[in-house]
C-alpha cells in the first residue's frame, strides 16, 4: 500500500479511483468508527463536521450522537468519495459538501465538534489546517483525530518504519495543536487505533 501524497490535486488523485472500493478494503472498521465518535461525545442537538469525510464512514454515527435535532456536515475535496458516500445513502443523514479542510466554507465558530480520519498527514500545513478547524469550531470546541488503525499497524501496513518527526507521535501532535489554538485532552495511539481529543482554548 503507497503512502497517499499531500496537497490537493495529489489527495483528488489519490482518493478519487478508490473511491469505489474504498469500504471493501476496510469492511471491519465500523465499531472503531463507533467507538471514535463516542469518545469525542457531539452535544446532542449540537452543529458536528467530519471533515476528509470520504465516503461517510463515520457520518451515521455522528447523527445518532447529535440525535435529530443537531446538524451533522461532512465535508470532502474529492467528488468521487462524496458520490460514493451518498450511494450508500449517507446524504440521509448528513449534508455532504466539497470542501478543503484548509478553507473550510464555514463562518468562525459555526461548530460544536469536528470528527476527522486520516486527515492530518495529508494536509500540506498541518498547523494551518488544524488552526482553520478550531477556527469554525471556537472556544470550547471538540476535536477528534482518529485513524483505525495504529501508527505502528499504519507504517507496516504502508511498508515503512516509524521516525521520530512522525507529526502524529504525541510530542508532535501536541506542538502542532497548541500552535493551532487547541489543547490536548488524550491520545489513544494504539495498536488497533490512533484517536486524539482536544478542545479550542
Amino acid at each position: 500500500m503507497s503512502v497517499p501524497p499531500t496537497g490537493l490535486a495529489a489527495t483528488r488523485a489519490f482518493f478519487g479511483p478508490r473511491a469505489a472500493t474504498w469500504e471493501l478494503k476496510f469492511p471491519d472498521d465500523g465499531p472503531r468508527y463507533r467507538r471514535a465518535v463516542a469518545d469525542l461525545a457531539p452535544p446532542a442537538g449540537g452543529v458536528v463536521a467530519d471533515i476528509a469525510c470520504g465516503t461517510g464512514r463515520a457520518l451515521p454515527e455522528l447523527r445518532d450522537a447529535v440525535g435529530p435535532g443537531g446538524t451533522v456536515l461532512g465535508v470532502d475535496v474529492t467528488p468521487e468519495m462524496l458520490a460514493e458516500a451518498a450511494a450508500r445513502g449517507r446524504h440521509r443523514v448528513a449534508a455532504l459538501l466539497l470542501g478543503d479542510a484548509l478553507h473550510l466554507p464555514f463562518r468562525t465558530g459555526a461548530l460544536d465538534a469536528v470528527f476527522a480520519a486520516g486527515l492530518v498527514s495529508h494536509l500540506p500545513d498541518p498547523v494551518a489546517g488544524l488552526r482553520e478547524l478550531a477556527r469554525v469550531c471556537g472556544p470550547g470546541g471538540r476535536l477528534a483525530l482518529f485513524h483505525p488503525v495504529g501508527r505502528a499497524a499504519l507504517a507496516r501496513r504502508q511498508g515503512r518504519e516509524l521516525t521520530p518527526d512522525d507529526l502524529r507521535a504525541e510530542p508532535n501532535i501536541r506542538a502542532a495543536l497548541t500552535a493551532a489554538g487547541w489543547r490536548l485532552d488524550d491520545i489513544d495511539d494504539g495498536e488497533d487505533r490512533y484517536l486524539v481529543l482536544a478542545t479550542v482554548h
